[in-house]
């Protein structure tokens, strides 16, 4: 999974849809079998993943596979993102729907011209994401980071959150040694000792860690300051979109959530249906992260997607207060209208 970037959302980005095209999406699934409906009756949806196929977008590829997309008379095609990121080619409805950060998309809400996108649901339930470093290390509290080197793409809201759950354990974040580097290799870089410390995804980095055998301690997020507990990943949508297809985003959502409710339920065949589509994925980390992720899609939420105020306005909050962002943004960028009731 990609560690996020903060976005450029000037006109120039969206040159780089050229690119998206010659860099091939994975091929959608055969989802015929004999159906005799034609093609051409099918609402055609482009979805923009932030990324190259992983576990995350595991119920996209089940919805397609499983035929729950046709079934609400939907062709859907998956495509990889340009350089920066699923927010510009879904803003400029090039793409119907995408994936985004609520962390990162922040910025571009307050810009003098807002991206024109909301995010419609929560593909995990809560905040995954962490610090991961090797078990030698015995940096097994955000405290412990004191005196060691971290991998940082040198976002100010990046750095905060790092600051705010190091300063909930009694942490001083000035003396973790910042190093400006972007980490492609987690456990080549953990084990090699070019860095001590890097933000990884627990349902990817951790996994693979446990499939490579290597010795690890992870630090959460989430757990560790409860306002850090904030959306990552959503599902965004154009705004247009949304206005002039409401019944169409409905059903949109209503065979992703399917998708999503297989993966909880049939995580080791939903695993599979996603290596199928994506060959080139390792099996035994998809499956490692599957294990994990069937338990986190919904966790102890009431429904797949649901997104609480509470929690997405606190971190809003949070940002603004601590002068991360130029405007209060509370409660804006989300709805859960279109959510299965």
């Amino acid at each position: 999974m990609k560690i996020k970037k903060y976005l450029c959302l000037a006109a120039a980005s969206l040159m780089l849809l050229a690119g998206c095209n010659s860099n091939p999406s994975p091929a959608p699934v055969d989802n015929n079998d004999g159906d005799d409906t034609p093609a051409a009756e099918l609402e055609k949806i482009t979805f923009v993943l932030d990324w190259s196929p992983n576990t995350n977008h595991t119920g996209l590829y089940v919805a397609d596979a499983l035929g729950f997309y046709e079934d609400a008379g939907i062709d859907i095609e998956i495509v990889q993102p340009p350089e920066d990121g699923a927010e510009a080619l879904v803003g400029s409805g090039m793409a119907q729907f995408g994936v985004a950060f609520q962390d990162t998309i922040a910025p571009a809400y307050t810009s003098d011209t807002p991206v024109p996108v909301t995010s419609v649901a929560a593909i995990i339930n809560h905040n995954t994401s962490g610090i991961i470093s090797a078990a030698d290390k015995g940096i097994d509290s955000f405290k412990k980071l004191e005196g060691h080197t971290y991998a940082t793409w040198d976002s100010p809201v990046e750095q905060n959150v790092i600051r705010a759950a190091m300063e909930a354990e009694g942490g001083d974040f000035d003396k973790l040694e910042l190093i400006s580097t972007y980490v492609t290799d987690v456990m080549t870089a953990l084990q090699t000792d070019m860095i001590d410390t890097v933000w990884v995804y627990e349902g990817w980095d951790v996994a693979k860690a446990k499939v490579d055998g290597v010795a690890y301690n992870y630090l959460d997020f989430a757990k560790t300051n409860p306002v850090l507990d904030y959306y990552s990943p959503t599902i965004i949508a154009n705004d247009d979109f949304l206005a002039e297809n409401p019944d169409l985003a409905r059903a949109f959502l209503a065979a992703t959530a399917k998708g999503y409710e297989y993966c909880v339920t049939n995580p080791v065949e939903a695993g599979e249906i996603l290596c199928e589509a994506v060959p080139e994925l390792d099996s035994a980390l998809v499956q490692e992260s599957m294990k994990f992720l069937s338990t986190a899609y919904i966790g102890d939420g009431e429904a797949w997607g649901y997104i609480d105020d509470a929690r997405w306005s606190g971190f809003y909050n949070w940002l603004y207060e601590n002068g991360l962002i130029e405007k209060e943004l509370g409660s804006f960028g989300y709805t859960n209208e279109y959510l299965p009731k």
